[in-house]
């Protein structure tokens, strides 16, 4: 293939296009050494659906262990759809963004029940499975299929916007569609794949968000911010909202005393929402004039229909979800009235500290349940 056919031409807002011959210098870098991710030697469908939906947000560094573990659980589509839904969010417990683990699950099901269990090969048939929208449907079709089609993550966007020097902001939906018709008019008809990892690893290693390596930028000559000294303005974005937080409250609910072989009471979220399907310490969020303790018994009166007698504080944690942060209160209390019954939640179980590892809870539960064996063990 010659470069003339592996090019495209990238035009900015100016009034005269300008062509921009990207594919074929980025192509090069990435064949002169690339990481070698367990993702990227494979053309499984399914193991790169899985990395992708894992990678989203989150550091590789954290993926890589949960991706091994996933692939040795569930080492394909049929071994993902025929697990129960509480196995799935075990092997994602301290992963985060639980709605992917569930999504992942019932879309396995869908390419079992609706795609006789073959993986929908464009990315279009892609976008009909749950939880698949058009990044992962992009990467999927173009690395395991050879699609010609674009992905558009963070670290493209910061890519292409510092190329064209793009002064609007890309949270906005007329740019997003902008930059995607973009993406769109760069990819290579040839190893549509590679030019689209690529594209994603120059992002992760050299167009960086605060110190970009542009010395080592196999695209600097074309890039426009680079040559007007903009880098660190693009992309352009608002300023950051200041972050809302919460007091939550938890109660571990004993159900005849306290002690290591002694029952206490967890609950199961609904399956839709935040953190849907995993396992907790029964609680809820702190009301404007109300103590901790009393939150804590009107949370567990309205979720569960129990009274309870709230003891001594067991731990306070911290955790950041993505658009809100919680300082969450953890209480022993005692049963003291009432049977479990699942007005705010999905189901209960009274268990002890020896039952827990069969559960999935959220990464504070399990700061609070790590608390209980310190004492108890």
């Amino acid at each position: 293939m010659s470069r003339r056919q592996a090019n495209t031409s990238m035009t900015t807002h100016s009034a005269s296009p300008r062509p921009l011959p990207i594919a074929q210098p980025l192509l090069d870098w990435w064949d002169a050494g690339h990481a070698d991710w367990p993702w990227r030697v494979t053309r499984d469908p399914y193991a790169i659906w899985v990395a992708e939906i894992m990678l989203q947000q989150t550091q590789i560094a954290t993926v890589l262990p949960y991706y091994e573990r996933w692939l040795e659980r569930f080492p394909t589509v049929q071994a993902l759809a025929a697990a129960p839904l509480d196995d799935v969010l075990k092997a994602w417990e301290g992963l985060g963004y639980y709605g992917r683990a569930r999504n992942l699950h019932a879309a396995a099901q869908s390419v079992i029940a609706d795609w006789h269990g073959r993986f929908p090969a464009t990315a279009a048939q892609l976008q009909t499975l749950k939880g698949i929208g058009r990044y992962t449907a992009g990467a999927i079709a173009s690395i395991a299929f050879g699609e010609p089609v674009p992905v558009l993550d963070g670290n493209v966007i910061r890519v292409l916007s510092r190329l064209t020097d793009l002064p609007d902001d890309v949270t906005q939906t007329s740019t997003q569609n902008h930059l995607w018709r973009l993406a769109a008019d760069l990819v290579p008809q040839e190893r549509p794949g590679d030019y689209n990892q690529a594209l994603m690893e120059l992002g992760q290693t050299i167009c960086l968000p605060q110190k970009p390596r542009c010395l080592l930028c196999p695209l600097a000559d074309f890039c426009l911010a680079r040559q007007r000294g903009t880098q660190l303005e693009r992309p352009c974005k608002p300023p950051r909202q200041r972050t809302p937080h919460y007091d939550v409250v938890a109660g571990i609910i004993w159900q005849n005393g306290m002690g290591v072989a002694e029952k206490f009471l967890i609950a199961q979220r609904p399956l839709e929402g935040l953190l849907g399907g995993l396992w907790e310490f029964p609680g809820g969020k702190q009301e404007a004039g109300e103590s901790l303790p009393a939150a804590l018994e009107r949370e567990i009166e309205e979720e569960l229909a129990l009274q309870i007698q709230v003891g001594d504080p067991l731990i306070s944690v911290k955790h950041a979800y993505t658009h809100f942060r919680i300082t969450l209160h953890a209480f022993h209390a005692a049963h003291v009235g009432g049977s479990p019954q699942h007005l705010g939640v999905a189901d209960h179980a009274w268990v002890t500290l020896a039952d827990l590892d069969r559960y999935a809870f959220a990464v504070t539960d399990r700061k609070i349940i790590a608390r209980l064996r310190e004492l108890f063990l």
